[in-house]
C-alpha cells in the first residue's frame, strides 16, 4: 500500500512538471525533438499530454542515467516475467536482480515510449552490462532467448555437448572445453566443494529445457545449467545427503547410475536401495552402466552405451568398472535428473541386494531379490532353465 501511494505521488509530480512544460511552449519546441529519442530505439508514441511532456523532460534530465548500466559483470542472468505481472512489478524485480539501478526510471522510459504495452511474460536472458533502453528492448514484444535447448536425463558429458551442438550455434568442442575443467567453476558454486581435483562437471549439468540468447557462449550455458542444479538440489537436500553419511558428489555419482538403470520412475527408489545396501556391506555394485561408461564410444553401434555387454567387457580395467573395483566409481557416469537424486536421498526401505530386467514383461521393469539363490531363480525363470 505504501509503495502504491509513493508511486501515485511520483506520477503527480511528473504531471505537474508536464503542465509547466506544456505552458512553456518555447522550451517545449526546443526540447521535443531531443526528448523523443533518449536512445536510438523506438521514438515516443504518446499524444503530447502534460503527462507525456513531463515524462519527456524527466527522461531528458536523466539521459545520462539511461545510458549507465547497472554493473560490469557480463554474465548472463535469467529473468522471468510471470503472466499477469505489472510493469511496476517487473521494474521492481529488475532492480532487485541488479539488472537496473532505478525501477522508476525504467517505468518512465517504457511508459514514454509505449513499451509498457509490449512487455510480455516469458524467460529472458539479460546482463548487468545492459542499459535501461537495452533491457526494455530485450523485453519488448516477447523477444525471448533465441535458442531452446532440451537436455534429457541420463546423458553423459559428450552426449550433452552433442545435443547442444544439434540445437544451437555452439560447437560440441566448445561445450566440452567449458565443462571439462570442474575446478574453474568450484569457487563460483558452493555445491561443487566436494568435487575432487581433475574432475569434470559430469553429473552437474542439470537436465532441463534452456533458452539462450543468440550471442550466448558455451560458458553461459554451463553457468545456466549449474545455476539450475543449485536451485533444484537445495541446501536441505545437501544436508540430507550428509545425514546419510554421503557427500553430494557421492549422491550425484550414485544417482547417475540409478538414472541409467531405471526405466520405470517407480523403480528408482528400489534400485537406489539395492546399491545402498551393497555399499553398506562392502559388496561390489556390479553396475552395467559403469562398464558402459568405461568402454566409451562404440563406433559400430554409434552409441556411448554398448549393449549387450560381454563377459570380456566386464573385465575392462577402469576405476569406473564396479565389477572389478568395490565402492562407488570416481565420479558420476551421466547427468541425473532430480528424481534419481531424490531416490538416493530417500530410497525404498528394503533388504534387496540384486535385481535384473523382467525379460517376460519387457516393459522396463525389474525383478528384485534378497539372496543370490533368489536372483539365480529369477535368472533361470528368464532363460527358461530349471
Amino acid at each position: 500500500m505504501a509503495r502504491r501511494r509513493a508511486s501515485r505521488s511520483l506520477w503527480r509530480w511528473l504531471l505537474m512538471i508536464g503542465t509547466v512544460v506544456f505552458f512553456c511552449g518555447a522550451l517545449g519546441a526546443a526540447l521535443l525533438p531531443r526528448l523523443g529519442r533518449p536512445d536510438a530505439g523506438a521514438g515516443p508514441t504518446l499524444s503530447g499530454s502534460p503527462l507525456d511532456w513531463g515524462l519527456g523532460l524527466y527522461l531528458f534530465l536523466r539521459r545520462d542515467d539511461l545510458q549507465q548500466p547497472a554493473g560490469s559483470d557480463p554474465t548472463p542472468v535469467t529473468f522471468v516475467i510471470q503472466p499477469g505481472q505489472s510493469v511496476t512489478e517487473v521494474a521492481q524485480a529488475l532492480e532487485e536482480a541488479g539488472l537496473i539501478q532505478d525501477a522508476f526510471l525504467f517505468r518512465a522510459y517504457v511508459r514514454y515510449h509505449g513499451l509498457d504495452r509490449e512487455i510480455q511474460a516469458g524467460e529472458y536472458t539479460l546482463r548487468k552490462t545492459m542499459t535501461i533502453p537495452q533491457v526494455a528492448e530485450a523485453l519488448r514484444a516477447g523477444r525471448k532467448a533465441e535458442w531452446t535447448v532440451r537436455i534429457r536425463e541420463g546423458l553423459r558429458l559428450e552426449e550433452v555437448a552433442e545435443a547442444v551442438a544439434a540445437q544451437t550455434h555452439l560447437s560440441a568442442s566448445a561445450v566440452l572445453s567449458a565443462a571439462r575443467d570442474g575446478m574453474r567453476w568450484r569457487a563460483r558454486f558452493a555445491f561443487l566443494a566436494d568435487l575432487p581435483p581433475g574432475a569434470t562437471l559430469e553429473g552437474y549439468l542439470f537436465p532441463d529445457t534452456y533458452r539462450l540468447a543468440r550471442d550466448a557462449t558455451a560458458e553461459d550455458l554451463i553457468a545456466r545449467m549449474l545455476e539450475n542444479f543449485g536451485r533444484k538440489v537445495t541446501p536441505e537436500r545437501i544436508a540430507a545427503a550428509r545425514a546419510r553419511g554421503l557427500t553430494l558428489h557421492q549422491v550425484v555419482t550414485l544417482a547417475s547410475i540409478v538414472e541409467r538403470e531405471a526405466v520405470l520412475p517407480a523403480e528408482r527408489p528400489l534400485i537406489a536401495s539395492v546399491y545402498l545396501n551393497r555399499l553398506a556391506i562392502g559388496m561390489k555394485l556390479d553396475a552395467d552402466p559403469t562398464v558402459q561408461y568405461a568402454l566409451g564410444y562404440q563406433a559400430d553401434q554409434k552409441t556411448w552405451w554398448k549393449s549387450p555387454l560381454t563377459l570380456d567387457d566386464l573385465q575392462v580395467d577402469s576405476p569406473y568398472n564396479t565389477y572389478r573395483y568395490p565402492g562407488l566409481p570416481p565420479g558420476p557416469i551421466a547427468n541425473p535428473g532430480l528424481a534419481s537424486i531424490e531416490a538416493v536421498l530417500n530410497p525404498a526401505q528394503t533388504d534387496y541386494l540384486y535385481f535384473m530386467a523382467d525379460c517376460l514383461k519387457k516393459d522396463g521393469s525389474h525383478w528384485f531379490a534378497r539372496t543370490q539363490e533368489e536372483h539365480l531363480r529369477n535368472f533361470r525363470r528368464c532363460h527358461g532353465t530349471p
